[in-house]
């Protein structure tokens, strides 16, 4: 994650303006606007780390908004995302002034307790397939918090997950609201087949017997299996492996880690977990600041 580019930038610049971090009238009021302080962030729970690059960054774009002086986050090399860490771990310590690091303290915690919960909800699927021997990669969705996309889906990559499309113009995916639209599924995997880029996989949602059998009749590079028992799964992957052996196999719909397994072991490559993103409970992280008296 390149913490420094002009999209995260933009993205944390807002958060901080959101806060009004720079007109924090509690701190003004009550804190000596030279004291300067040390904050240790440290892990109430075990998780998958995600995020700790937003520290710096959220304390450099704060300098630019309300001149603070310097500034130094310091980790253990052990520490990095997508590493594990335990309950009460420290996770970086801040040395700064102390209106900078209270005024940042709830956007830097905000995010990184939503990345991490990412990370480690990612994490646990990814497990849970490993556990059942299974070589299918779990992905990410487009179930995003708006505006978020970017941070989200570096977040699943910490846990161990693979992100799908980034955008609409990332891949071509056909959805059953496509097919509706567009005349039926034959026809618009032909159009979308014939109008493609080349190196543009061209990938169809299936939702019954009758779709699998017009996506493998219309040659589709990738085939979504969605809201299928893991037994009609099974049999989909048999009937595709031996009409479309180049074909890639997707599953999902309302994936969950009690089910994942039994979906994992049907033969599938992908298995795709909206929840990853729209449902990851943000884990518990802290920051206790103390004052640099000498």
């Amino acid at each position: 994650m390149d913490w420094k580019s002009r999209r995260i930038s933009a993205l944390l610049e807002a958060a901080l303006l959101e806060d009004k971090v720079a007109n924090d009238i509690t701190t003004e009021l009550t804190v000596d606007p030279g004291l300067r302080a040390t904050a240790t962030i440290v892990a109430k729970e075990p998780c998958v780390l995600a995020g700790i690059g937003c520290i710096s960054a959220f304390l450099a774009l704060y300098g630019k908004l309300k001149p603070s002086g310097r500034f130094e986050v310091i980790s253990h090399p052990e520490i990095f995302d997508g590493v594990r860490v335990r309950k009460g771990q420290s996770i970086a310590v801040i040395r700064a002034n102390a209106a900078a690091i209270l005024s940042t303290e709830r956007v830097i915690l905000n995010l990184m307790q939503r990345m991490s919960g990412i990370a480690t909800l990612t994490n646990q699927f990814v497990r849970a397939v490993a556990a059942a021997k299974s070589k299918a990669k779990i992905l990410d969705t487009r179930k995003t918090i708006p505006g978020l996309r970017a941070l989200d889906k570096y977040a699943v990559c910490c846990g161990g997950g693979i992100n799908h499309r980034l955008d609409l113009q990332d891949g071509i995916l056909i959805k059953n609201n496509h097919i509706s639209l567009g005349g039926g599924l034959p026809a618009v995997l032909e159009r979308a087949l014939a109008g493609r880029k080349p190196g543009q996989i061209v990938q169809v949602e299936t939702r019954s017997p009758v779709e699998l059998a017009q996506a493998i009749a219309g040659h589709a590079d990738s085939i979504l299996l969605d809201n299928m028992t893991p037994k009609e799964v099974k049999k989909a992957v048999l009937l595709i492996r031996r009409s479309l052996p180049k074909a890639t196999v997707e599953t999902s719909g309302n994936m969950n880690l009690k089910t994942v397994a039994a979906y994992a072991k049907t033969g599938v490559d992908f298995i795709s977990v909206g929840a990853l993103t729209h449902s990851a409970t943000a884990v518990d992280l802290s920051m206790r600041i103390t004052a640099d008296l000498t």
